[in-house]
């Protein structure tokens, strides 16, 4: 998978990218992540890419054509990558399934785990950190969709590009060890022959030692009974979602 990432602050994402599952998964050769600064497809030498909005207003905001052109750069280069492979082994080819363009901003679709599991299976990912007032509305005809992490404002979309990044890459096969690590989790997929599928958050988790100061390890977890184990853990899921996400059910 190929994540490009457009933004004014590239120095932002050394540390989290050189780091731990994302680090290993870059080494493995299944994640290429590659940063770039917006202002190499400004017009000027300084390197303009924002200016002030049509009808007055506070703050700047990001304009179209330095969006447009590294866009189009970035799909051109995935796309001669791609013919150099093809021409080898005639397999790949960048699609409209395969490709998606992203912007990180407040308007747009939350993000969760069903979107992460979704962009996981792509080719290529482009991803726009928004910053100052916005972007020019026009460039909402250049990408696929608008991401928010939540109902809250940022300074850009540079931390939710981190975000998006670090959920999806987890979910590519071959990146964790243990493949069921990314089913059995919260917001994971549960069916219940009643109600059907739903999302859960994950069931209470235990270690040594079995007692902590008066706190005790369930009994049902030293049981050695894998279906009573199951079932307890199905029903705590139930229970934390309830309390804390009904929203989930």
């Amino acid at each position: 998978m190929k994540i490009d990432i457009l933004t004014l602050f590239p120095k932002m994402f050394k540390g989290p990218f050189e780091e731990s599952i994302l680090r290993r998964a870059q080494d493995k050769s299944l994640v290429e992540i590659k940063i770039h600064n917006l202002r190499k497809w400004a017009k000027d030498k300084r390197g303009t890419v924002d200016d002030r909005s049509y009808g007055g207003g506070v703050g700047m905001v990001l304009m179209i054509q330095p969006i447009y052109d590294a866009i189009e750069s970035l799909k051109l280069k995935m796309k001669n990558k791609q013919s150099l492979i093809s021409n080898e082994n005639e397999k790949v080819k960048i699609t409209k399934k395969n490709l998606k363009i992203v912007l990180l901003g407040p308007k747009g679709k939350v993000w969760n785990q069903r979107m992460a599991q979704e962009y996981s299976k792509l080719e290529q990912l482009i991803l726009i950190c928004g910053h100052y007032e916005g972007v020019d509305e026009r460039v909402k005809n250049f990408i696929d969709e608008e991401v928010s992490i939540g109902n809250y404002i940022l300074t850009g979309g540079e931390i939710p590009a981190m975000v998006l990044v670090d959920s999806i890459v987890r979910l590519i096969p071959g990146v964790l060890e243990k493949p069921a690590a990314t089913k059995i989790e919260s917001f994971s997929n549960y069916h219940d022959t009643v109600h059907g599928n739903y999302l859960l958050l994950e069931c209470p988790q235990y270690t040594k030692p079995e007692s902590f100061r008066g706190l005790k390890v369930p009994k049902i977890l030293l049981s050695g009974d894998h279906k009573k184990i199951s079932e307890w853990r199905q029903k705590e899921a139930l229970k934390i979602t309830k309390k804390s996400r009904p929203d989930l059910l």
